[in-house]
């Protein structure tokens, strides 16, 4: 299993690098890297649903500008993540509660301009299943630190294995209010692992991602840099939220008896902050009930820290 996703990885990114145009012909190299941590822990801190994931970027393509190439393909983005979702009682679930699930995906995906907005395209292989360790890994860390860990029943019953290609897209349109306050509409689409179609709002008080590049997180939505706008710098707030419409989902599937709720929610709000050597990212999300016998939403925390020397 694990030859064929990276057979279709590879394919889907010669893919990709073969549409580019003849212009791209430039040498193609390293622009930078991001990632992104987030846990319940850091929010509620109540161990639950969404309860944690991890995603990291790695972007190549010809030199930097300052912004998006006009051509789908130039800037190539490499994205891996995992993340594990769980019912609210690891050890003994509710009835009606979701299953355990662990995800690691795999992506390639381009952002480039396209009449006037701003545009990323791009699929993702998701992998589910016991296959992943994810949720013996979970287990592990959890009877270290003495804390509550999903029981062997709860792991038994995981959403089974899988692999799940799935198509990602996203456009928006970056309105500068005034040198310092900018606001960014967006659409959102996908579909496979989950069928999603979302519209948002994203406000920055601050320089983030001026002449930079931001890539969106899946799991809250916050926006963190893989492309660093060296001329920026000190603090910048964040603010954004948006509505979800998801006709279905493999971590809900409709045969267990799961009723998906007409919409997702999510509000966000973070700070960035950009020194010489470092930055540094805080960020705070709600989310909405994902189905309906989820008896509330969930507050995680998202953390990022990179030094350079």
């Amino acid at each position: 299993m694990v030859r064929h996703v990276a057979g279709s990885l590879i394919a889907l990114a010669l893919s990709l690098i073969m549409v580019a145009p003849a212009a791209q012909a430039t040498e193609r190299h390293s622009l930078g890297y991001g990632r992104l941590m987030t846990n319940d822990y850091f929010g509620d801190g109540k161990d639950r649903w969404r309860t944690g994931s991890w995603t990291s970027s790695r972007v190549w393509g010809p030199e930097w500008t300052g912004k998006r190439p006009a051509a789908f393909g130039e800037v190539i983005e490499l994205r891996l993540s995992s993340e594990i979702l769980a019912p609210d009682n690891l050890e003994n679930p509710a009835a009606g509660d979701r299953r355990y699930a662990g995800a690691l995906s795999l992506g390639v995906h381009s952002h480039f301009m396209w009449k006037g907005f701003e545009a990323a395209l791009g699929a993702d292989m998701v992998i589910t299943g016991s296959g992943t360790g994810l949720g013996n890994f979970q287990r592990a860390v959890h009877k270290a630190l003495d804390v509550r860990a999903p029981s062997e029943s709860t792991l038994d019953d995981q959403i089974g294995g899988g692999v799940h290609p799935t198509l990602v897209t996203e456009i928006g349109r970056d309105l500068m209010l005034s040198p310092r306050l900018h606001l960014r509409p967006f659409l959102e689409g996908r579909a496979g692992a989950e069928t999603v179609v979302r519209a948002g709002v994203d406000l920055t008080f601050g320089t983030l991602g001026a002449a930079g590049l931001l890539v969106r997180e899946s799991v809250t939505g916050h926006r963190y840099s893989v492309i660093s706008d060296p001329a920026s710098s000190g603090f910048s707030f964040l603010l954004g939220a948006d509505i979800a419409h998801v006709s279905d989902s493999i971590y809900l599937p409709e045969e267990n008896g799961f009723q998906l709720t007409e919409t997702r929610d999510r509000l966000r709000a973070g700070v960035h902050w950009q020194g010489g050597q470092a930055t540094a990212f805080y960020g705070l999300t709600y989310l909405g009930k994902e189905f309906e016998a989820q008896k509330e939403g969930q507050v995680v925390g998202s953390v990022h820290i990179n030094l350079s020397f």
